[in-house]
């Protein structure tokens, strides 16, 4: 199934925008949210293709809501790929155990963000 809608979860304009910019550039339509919650709720409204989830967020954390979306009846089938700061061995870890896809650590870079889209 090809990627069309993304779904863009990050708590930082500069780290919103840059996805954006980058994802329209390339054809792929975009929507944002700015926490986990807000996330959860557009994820189930908006039916995304993919969802590029940051980790370091008020109130859910990216872990907590990769996990939510994962495990729900109506978001498992919706593929998440975890776009954080955090780079550690063991956080890579962490996300995949939470159901992500895969694991990009920032700042993400642009072919690398797309290749991996462009795989699933």
């Amino acid at each position: 199934m090809p990627v069309k809608k993304i779904l863009v979860v990050d708590d930082s304009p500069t780290e919103r925008h840059f996805m954006v910019e980058t994802l329209t550039k390339n054809g792929y339509q975009v929507v944002t949210a700015e926490n986990g919650e807000d996330g959860i709720a557009k994820a189930k409204v908006e039916k995304p293709d993919l969802i590029l989830m940051d980790v370091v967020m008020p109130g859910l954390n990216g872990y907590q809501a990769t996990r939510t979306l994962t495990r729900d009846e109506g978001t498992k089938d919706i593929p998440v790929i975890v776009c954080t700061s955090k780079g550690q061995e063991t956080d890579k870890i962490w996300g995949l155990r939470q159901g992500a896809q895969d694991y990009l650590v920032k700042p993400v870079n642009a072919e690398e963000l797309l290749a991996k889209i462009a795989a699933l």
